[in-house]
């Protein structure tokens, strides 16, 4: 019985679940995933993520655990520490937060007490759960105050932040979210904090890779504090990230992450982590971010050419909000649409849209995970026609739709084969 504990494999051991996954291997291969948030970990990745470190628990940090038997996880996480300290040219890096929204709750808990007051992005303008949606815990501990974007240009007021914050005077100010295609003035908000004296936090999670690829503003130099995932445009294991310049909030914000909001840290993701992390470090991946960036324009304007709103007039990230309500289509419409060609995206709010889901007028489309995939220029020219087809064939009638969904879904799956993931 022991032996086969130790090496029996998956698919001997648990079919449904062997089965499961495999089903998911093939789905990854055979899609176009234009999910934002999404993206594809090398091999060496998936090496470390699913290595023996799993077997391992630790509680602190390295050189100071609270269990035995630590030497090789201290390798392992101070090779993150060190790379992520390099890659971002930050001073101080904690590597332990489960995820982005962890890392965020770590700040929130070693900076703030329950009411205080957090001026943040609003979800319908691109902002994130973590930042005090209703929801969520930061919304329902905190007290949560909105800024938005100017109707006309879908871009960051910052007059209307300063007003904000002049009038609330936060503790805390957030930059950055899960939808704003736009690179954001760190400047202008680091100064209407220290107006009002608060501390700035900039959650780069979806921007974090093109900022490591020199592609994309970093905002170490005026953030007080700065958060991100490991996934997205890092294209890493699931997980996320503290940096920062200040020693004395760091002091602050490594008691906050353990024992404050998490306990034994999870060694096989951190592991993930380094492996990213030192990937990002290569020449390879600044060409690879600069790609994401192009492609993600090409995309927005091979849409609009085709008549689809696109929010803000276009992106300076990996992220294209789209205005579907332009093609008479819901946000969820456009969704299920696109999943008939094997096209894979989520439906999102854009700025002033309804709070229900099920009105939502926007669609959320990334360029990382095609770009990974080695999709370029041409790829995301025909990505974006297919997109327009699909769309502009929807109130057809149903043989002129089967027939363009079938020949979109032959594109599909020509350029899945032309571009496979893993051998």
């Amino acid at each position: 019985m022991t032996k086969a504990y130790f090496n029996d494999h998956l698919e001997k051991r648990d079919p449904l679940i062997f089965n499961a996954l495999e089903g998911e291997k093939k789905r990854q291969q055979g899609q176009i995933e234009l999910i934002a948030s999404e993206n594809s970990v090398s091999l060496a990745s998936l090496d470390a993520i699913g290595s023996v470190i799993t077997n391992k628990t630790v509680e602190g940090y390295p050189g100071k655990r609270f269990h035995g038997g630590a030497d090789f996880a201290d390798i392992v996480e101070q090779a993150a520490i060190d790379r992520a300290k390099e890659l971002f040219g930050c001073e101080f890096a904690n590597v332990q937060p489960h995820s982005g929204t962890q890392a965020n709750q770590a700040v929130f808990f070693s900076l703030l007490q329950p009411g205080d007051v957090v001026l943040s992005l609003d979800l319908a303008a691109g902002g994130h759960l973590s930042h005090g949606a209703k929801p969520n815990q930061s919304g329902r501990w905190f007290t949560i105050v909105s800024y938005g974007v100017d109707r006309e240009t879908g871009r960051i007021d910052y007059d209307n932040v300063e007003t904000l914050a002049q009038e609330h005077k936060p503790k805390l100010i957030i930059s950055g979210g899960s939808s704003y295609p736009r690179e954001i003035d760190f400047a202008r908000m680091r100064k209407i904090a220290d107006a009002v004296g608060a501390t700035y936090l900039v959650d780069m999670a979806h921007f974090a890779g093109l900022v490591a690829a020199g592609v994309h503003p970093t905002p170490l130099p005026h953030a007080d504090i700065v958060t991100c995932t490991t996934t997205k445009t890092l294209r890493g294991a699931r997980g996320g990230l503290i940096l920062t310049n200040r020693e004395d909030l760091f002091k602050k914000l490594q008691p906050a992450v353990f024992p404050g909001v998490q306990g034994s840290a999870h060694l096989a993701t951190i592991a993930g982590k380094a492996v990213c992390l030192g990937e990002a470090l290569t020449d390879e991946f600044k060409v690879y971010g600069a790609n994401v960036k192009a492609n993600a324009q090409l995309l927005a304007q091979v849409l609009q050419k085709r008549g689809v709103r696109i929010v803000s007039g276009g992106t300076d990230t990996h992220v294209v909000l789209v205005d579907v309500s332009s093609k008479g289509l819901t946000g969820q419409q456009a969704q299920d649409a696109l999943s008939t060609i094997n096209v894979t995206s989520n439906k999102n709010p854009i700025p002033f849209d309804s709070p229900k889901p099920s009105e939502w007028k926007g669609l959320r489309l990334g360029s990382s995970a095609g770009t990974t995939r080695g999709f370029g220029a041409a790829e995301f020219d025909v990505i974006g026609n297919l997109i327009a087809d699909i769309f502009d064939v929807q109130n057809a009638g149903e043989a002129t739709r089967t027939r363009v969904i079938d020949r979109c879904k032959a594109v599909v799956a020509d350029l899945c084969a032309k571009f496979p993931i893993y051998a």
